[in-house]
This record gives C-alpha cells, sequence and structure tokens, in this order.
C-alpha cells in the first residue's frame, strides 16, 4: 500500500510558476514510476508527465512540454512538479500517482495509488 499526499497548490496568475510536491509514505516508493495526472472541471483526468525509478527517464504531455518538469527524490519518498509559464488552461485539480504499469502512453486505468489531489488555479 502506498499513500500518498499532494500539497504546493494555489491561485497563481497566469505566467506565474508553481511546484508541487508529493509525498509517499511506502518504503517502495523508488521502486515506482510516478505520474501526475490532472482534472480540469468538466473534463476527464488526464496525463501530465512520469518520471522513471531512478529518475533519469521523464515524459510529458504535449501541451507542458518545456514549462513543467518532473523530479524526484527517493531518500525523501517525493516526486515534485515543477510549472512554469502557466497559462488558464492549466486550472486543475492536480494528481500524483504509482503507477501500476509502465506502458505507455500512462492512464488512469494503468495506476496503482492516487493521491487526493491539489488544485491550482491560474488566474488570466
Amino acid at each position: 500500500q502506498v499513500q500518498l499526499v499532494e500539497s504546493g497548490g494555489g491561485l497563481v496568475q497566469a505566467g506565474g510558476s508553481v511546484r508541487l510536491s508529493c509525498a509517499a509514505s511506502s518504503r517502495t516508493f523508488s521502486t515506482y514510476f510516478m505520474d501526475w495526472f490532472r482534472q480540469a472541471p468538466g473534463k476527464e483526468r488526464e496525463f501530465v508527465a512520469r518520471i522513471n525509478w531512478s529518475g533519469d527517464g521523464t515524459l510529458y504531455t504535449d501541451s507542458v512540454k518545456g514549462r513543467f518538469t518532473i523530479s524526484r527524490d527517493n531518500a525523501k519518498n517525493t516526486v515534485y512538479l515543477q510549472m512554469n509559464n502557466l497559462k488558464a488552461e492549466d486550472t486543475a485539480v492536480y494528481y500524483c500517482a504509482a503507477a501500476g504499469r509502465t506502458s505507455v502512453p500512462p492512464t488512469t486505468q494503468g495506476t496503482a495509488y492516487w493521491g487526493k489531489g491539489t488544485l491550482v488555479t491560474v488566474s488570466s
């Protein structure tokens, strides 16, 4: 069992930056690929970013490439999402996820554990 707790969301102006954190309870954290998903109001949950076990491999959805950076610190059981140059369309609840599968593209069905999410609101 892996418990995930996100933090760092809030209200930010367009063009601004936010860093999300996700703390994991499990000692097996380093054995999971970790993902960030997001869900905007009235829309389905969508994949945002993935990082592999060691942190040297990442994957992003096209809309955030060059703006978002995923990273992890296995010693702290924490994964991060640095979000820069935020746009109104980035407004969503952001969920941390431990991947149950390493196949791509990452999907909600392939997720083993979810956090409860943190809201990021970007004002234009």
